[in-house]
């Protein structure tokens, strides 16, 4: 008989913390048969960091948080360590956290006692937590930083991780982002809850933004914080989020959704009644595009070293000789939330081990380990101009599934996983998305081609970057603000397959705007190709017509290239 107490319009996981709080649950942790978890457990267990689906009973995932990305060599080592003994696969999360993957029920809680010791926690890296804050990876020590926000995070972080009141008891998970640096590695505006580095009055502090998500761009709040307020806002916003976020629909719990329902004054009005004073308004904004090099030159006049992971993958050997290399020359480690790990401290540029991939542009999510993934680009990635890529400082984003965790929406190009029969017997494809103008939170990208059967990807993504070299931008976020926004999609969509299908690399030129003048551009440069449709409603019906035509898989993959094995790290 369901409880008479509890609202039954509230949706399923607000039932069980109205039944029991996660916090409570804790108590019957080390007495739980892990070969045999209810629907209840699952839902409990993520609070604590540890995630199985209810599909793969048998395998679980465990995750870190570490708040800004910051290790010491000694723990670094210690997770090496129990990775090695474990047998795991161990990968850097979107979020600058560790996952742990292919636990088993006879071997989870002994490992998750093991990871919560030595200063290190699982506590809500998953669950309807504040999820692991991040800021940017040179927090205090680059040339950019004015601000430094790893005091602030860790304020943050102690007030919340153990805290009865808010421990998985969250309306849904919350994604915080703060970083005082003029200069990004990658963007924060898909953050739920934003701190960016602003100035006023000739001060420097934070411009609020709220209701980011992989999906969004946050809203700017117009709320100006100095340094000192910081933490007092947050601990007044997650109040406010807990008391007034929807619990009813579970695909509507997210802040965005808050704000959409009730309006970002509504929402300002609630976090200042528990923040008991009024807010300022907002600050100018201090971003600027920036191309970080691998070695960068810091404040101190040290050096830090890039280290580009194998699309997040490490493994235990790896970390050890990194941990290794940290201790013995007294440097700093760090995980960026683009999945690379940064050595801070160096007194000279050079290190003795390159990094195995070229990846420090590309986030991705966890691919093949995450049951929802339909491929992964880390197993995949000759299907993706890598070369280019790094080259011209191109950021990819790729999510294996529409939940996008690879924030695909927040980069210069970003790919979903798809499986699909549209184009005949293929293993899959990608989505792609451009025009993303991410830096300063503008907008997010726009879906190009639903579709691109992965033997077509490479072909396609060169061509982009192609006519992006063509155009003469110093960036490609320059191109897509400039160029590729003054276009409609079904537009840019048809020209890319029109100079596939004509083998031509054709410059996008701007001397007007308007349906008649993209149908100009399009009959002035490709009279040779067959649009099979005429363009009387528009162009979407030649561009599902002339990429069946391009893409309809036949034969072997014309990509394929033997695997290379990977470089030792010393």
């Amino acid at each position: 008989m369901p409880d008479k107490n509890i609202d039954l319009k509230l949706n399923k996981r607000e039932r069980y913390k109205a039944r029991l709080r996660p916090y409570d649950y804790f108590a019957e942790f080390e007495s739980l048969d892990f070969e045999n978890l209810g629907e209840g457990d699952r839902f409990y267990l993520q609070d604590f960091g540890i995630f199985t689906a209810a599909f793969l009973e048998d395998e679980f995932t465990m995750r870190l948080r570490v708040p800004a990305g910051r290790l010491s060599s000694e723990q670094f080592s210690y997770i090496a360590e129990v990775v090695a003994e474990y047998d795991l696969t161990i990968i850097i999360t979107a979020r600058a956290g560790l996952q742990l993957h292919d636990l088993e029920a006879d071997n989870v809680l002994e490992i998750w006692k093991k990871l919560n010791s030595h200063g290190l926690t699982t506590w809500q890296s998953f669950g309807d937590n504040i999820r692991n804050i991040v800021t940017n990876v040179y927090d205090g020590l680059g040339r950019y930083n004015e601000i430094e926000t790893y005091p602030i995070i860790m304020q943050m972080q102690e007030y919340i991780v153990k805290n009865p009141r808010y421990v998985g008891m969250l309306p849904r998970r919350v994604s915080i982002g703060v970083s005082g640096n003029r200069a990004s590695v990658t963007s924060f505006f898909a953050n739920d809850l934003y701190f960016a580095l602003a100035k006023k009055d000739g001060v420097f502090g934070f411009n609020v933004y709220m209701g980011g998500k992989n999906t969004q761009i946050a809203q700017d709040g117009d709320i100006f914080l100095l340094k000192d307020e910081v933490f007092d806002f947050f601990k007044a916003f997650v109040e406010a989020f807990y008391l007034h976020g929807s619990r009813f629909t579970r695909s509507k719990t997210r802040l965005f959704y808050l704000i959409e329902d009730i309006g970002i004054d509504t929402l300002k009005g609630y976090i200042e009644q528990e923040y008991g004073k009024k807010f300022s308004s907002g600050g100018e904004l201090q971003l600027e595009k920036v191309a970080f090099s691998q070695n960068e030159l810091l404040k101190d006049g040290t050096y830090s070293y890039c280290y580009e992971t194998d699309f997040a993958r490490l493994d235990a050997d790896e970390m050890k000789s990194i941990a290794e290399f940290v201790s013995e020359n007294n440097l700093q480690i760090r995980l960026g939330i683009d999945q690379n790990i940064y050595l801070f401290g160096l007194k000279e540029r050079s290190v003795p081990f390159a990094s195995p991939k070229q990846s420090s542009t590309i986030i991705t999510c966890a691919g093949s380990l995450c049951p929802y993934s339909f491929w992964s680009i880390k197993n995949e990635t000759r299907y993706i101009p890598l070369d280019k890529i790094s080259e011209h400082g191109i950021t990819i984003g790729f999510s294996g599934c529409a939940k996008g965790c690879g924030r695909h929406y927040h980069t210069d190009i970003g790919l979903i996983g798809l499986k699909t029969n549209n184009f005949g017997d293929t293993d899959g494809g990608a989505r792609v998305f451009i025009g993303a103008v991410h830096t300063a939170g503008l907008s997010v990208g726009r879906m190009l081609f639903s579709m691109v059967p992965l033997v077509h990807l490479h072909k396609t993504l060169s061509l982009i970057i192609k006519i992006y070299e063509l155009s003469g931008y110093n960036n490609f976020e320059e191109f897509s603000d400039s160029v590729l926004n003054r276009f409609s999609e079904e537009f840019l969509a048809l020209w890319f397959l029109a100079n596939l299908s004509s083998s031509k690399e054709i410059k996008l030129e701007i001397d007007g705007d308007g349906f008649e003048y993209e149908k100009g551009l399009l009959e002035k440069h490709f009279k040779d190709v067959d649009f099979i449709e005429s363009f009387d409603d528009g162009f979407m019906k030649s561009v599902s017509a002339l990429s069946k035509k391009l893409w309809t898989v036949e034969g072997k993959d014309p990509t394929y290239k033997p695997k290379i094995n990977r470089v030792n790290f010393r």
